[in-house]
């Protein structure tokens, strides 16, 4: 498991064009590079992660190669840079990273992308599907842009549909499919309407899988994040908004990437080996039901 270093409780107000990326952001997430410890809690383990360049995704790459897991990300093309970063970090902790640039709006998409790390890794054991679109709403409901609307849904609902289809017939019992969904599923902001109906979607989506895929062994969790400091923040909202971003928790602060990454470990592992069909909030104390 992790160690646990001095956490930032104050992010200042800072802002970047979308997707973002890691290097700009003051100050830099922990994904688990260095305090990170790994007990070989996935060796063997061939995992593909979608959204793996940066933010969660980063910190579940490198938390599993840590624990002994072979990896592949997905991200979007014009997020390479990212990606190669994540991959020297999990090089670094003696892992195997494959990069699969993908845009997954598309079910070929997705079929692509499975059969890719099938071939690249041997086969599939552990399927996350994180890879989401955000962005603050401009106005009220009338002024929607249909073109974000579809680009959110396509991006968290459609593609992780997708994504399951065809990854699927590749798992065998013992494998596990989780999903990142968020806490705006129990507690939607009104800038991000849009993106909290996504994932209230998900959880239900991860309940109805858990039911069909259990008979065959294959064990189906979400992780709902609360307020996390990844590229997506400064990326989504303005430098008001990112001033003091998750200082309204409990904890009185934001979480880092590693922080959620170890919740996942826990569902990819043989330790969660009677766990299918929840969703484990990691909110800094807001509540998830």
């Amino acid at each position: 498991m992790t160690t646990t270093p001095d956490r930032p409780t104050h992010l200042p107000g800072q802002t970047q064009e979308w997707p973002g990326t890691v290097a700009d952001m003051t100050p830099a997430p922990d994904h688990g590079e260095t305090g990170w410890k790994g007990r070989d809690r996935l060796t063997g383990k061939r995992v593909l992660v979608t959204g793996g360049d940066s933010g969660i995704g980063r910190a579940v790459a490198i938390t599993f190669a840590h624990e002994g897991a072979a990896v592949a990300i997905a991200y979007l093309p014009q997020e390479s840079d990212d990606a190669e970063a994540t991959r020297a970090a999990v090089e670094a902790a003696g892992g195997t990273c494959v990069l699969v640039p993908t845009d997954q709006r598309t079910e070929q998409a997705n079929i692509d992308l499975v059969a890719t790390t099938v071939e690249a890794l041997g086969g599939l054991d552990v399927v996350i599907s994180n890879a989401a679109y955000q962005m603050a709403r401009p106005g009220g409901i009338e002024d929607f842009p249909d073109d974000q609307l579809r680009q959110v849904y396509e991006t968290n609902v459609f593609a992780t549909f997708w994504l399951v289809k065809a990854a699927s017939p590749h798992l065998g019992a013992g494998s596990s499919i989780i999903v990142t969904t968020s806490i705006q599923a129990y507690q939607p902001s009104g800038p991000l309407l849009d993106y909290a109906s996504t994932k209230a979607a998900l959880n239900n989506l991860v309940v109805n899988l858990a039911e069909e895929l259990g008979p065959r062994g294959i064990r189906v969790n979400a992780v709902a994040p609360g307020p996390i400091w990844t590229p997506l923040i400064p990326a989504t909202f303005d430098a008001e908004k990112v001033d003091g971003f998750g200082a309204d928790t409990p904890l009185g602060r934001p979480g880092q990437p590693v922080e959620v990454a170890s919740a996942f470990v826990y569902l990819a592992s043989d330790e969660a080996s009677y766990v299918s069909g929840t969703v484990l909030g990691v909110t800094g104390g807001r509540p998830v039901f």
